[in-house]
C-alpha cells in the first residue's frame, strides 16, 4: 500500500472522529506514529483512539465511524479494547479505544498526535509512559534455556509429537536468541521494539541475522546435513577405490 494513501485514510479517520461527538483525539503508533521514516509499502495503520468518559462501547459496537470513510471488508474484535479491520481497498487497521482514566495503563512509546479536539490539553494526550520493570534474563540463563529447548524439542520429535517439537525449537529456542543478541552484538540504529524483539532484528544485529535462514529454514538443514554426508560417502569411496586400498 503506498506511503501516501496510509496517511491519507489515517488523516480522514481523524476528520470523520471530528464529526462524531464524542471522539477527543487520535494517536497514530509504530510507523505512522513518530518514526515515520519506517512507513513503506508493507505497513499497515496502528492507532489508539481517545474518547470521552462512558462513550468507549459506544465506539467499539459501532464502527460507523470507519465505514463512513471507507467500506469495511472484514473486521473482528481482537481484544477487549480494540479491533483488527480490513477496508476494501487493502489499508489494514489494528486499534484500541480507550477512555482518558484508562491512559495510565497505556504505553504510549513513539505516539504522534494525529488529531485532537481543540479544547483537548496536552497533559491528556501526552501522558507519561509507563516503565516497563521487567528483568532481563543472564546471558548464562538465556544459554542453558535456549539449548535445553533444542534438547526438549528434539526428544518430541522422536516421539512423534511434531507440533510440540517445532514449538520448542523454532519457537521457545529462538525467542532466547532474540534476547542473547544484545548480550553478543552490539545493536545497529535501526530502532527496536519493546514489546516485539523479532521486530527489525535483521537490520539490528546483521552479523546474527545471518544465521537466521539456517535456523528457520529445517528443510534447508537437512539438505545441507545430506549433502555433508554425501561428501563424505564419495570421500570414503575415493579412498576405497585408491591402489592399496581394500573395500573390507
Amino acid at each position: 500500500m503506498a506511503r501516501n494513501l496510509l496517511l491519507k485514510c489515517l488523516d480522514e479517520i481523524g476528520q470523520s472522529l471530528e464529526q462524531s461527538g464524542h471522539a477527543l483525539a487520535l494517536f497514530g503508533l509504530g510507523s505512522v506514529g513518530v518514526e515515520l521514516e519506517r512507513l513503506d509499502a508493507y505497513s499497515y495503520l496502528d492507532f489508539f483512539l481517545i474518547v470521552e468518559p462512558g462513550f468507549k462501547s459506544s465506539y467499539l459496537n459501532n464502527l460507523a465511524w470507519l465505514s463512513a470513510i471507507n467500506q469495511v471488508a472484514y473486521h473482528f474484535p481482537n481484544t477487549q479494547d480494540g479491533y483488527k479491520l480490513l477496508f476494501a481497498d487493502g489499508i489494514f487497521c489494528e486499534f484500541a479505544v480507550f477512555e482518558p482514566d484508562e491512559l495510565h495503563t497505556v504505553s504510549l512509546t513513539g505516539a504522534r498526535v494525529i488529531w485532537k479536539q481543540p479544547q483537548v490539553a496536552n497533559t491528556l494526550i501526552q501522558p507519561a509512559t509507563p516503565e516497563l520493570n521487567y528483568q532481563k534474563n543472564s546471558q548464562e540463563w538465556l544459554l542453558g534455556e535456549g539449548l535445553t529447548n533444542l534438547y526438549v524439542g528434539i526428544a518430541r520429535e522422536k516421539r512423534g509429537e511434531h507440533l510440540s517439537a517445532m514449538r520448542f525449537t523454532r519457537g521457545y529456542a529462538v525467542d532466547r536468541m532474540l534476547e542473547l543478541g544484545e548480550t553478543i552484538e552490539h545493536p545497529q540504529t535501526a530502532p527496536g521494539d519493546e514489546f516485539s524483539l523479532e521486530r527489525r532484528f535483521e537490520q539490528r544485529f546483521s552479523d546474527l541475522a545471518s544465521y537466521i535462514p539456517r535456523l528457520l529454514d529445517a528443510e534447508q538443514l537437512q539438505a545441507e546435513q545430506n549433502h555433508g554426508k554425501c561428501n563424505q560417502y564419495e570421500q570414503r569411496s575415493d579412498r576405497c577405490k585408491r591402489p592399496g586400498k581394500r573395500l573390507w
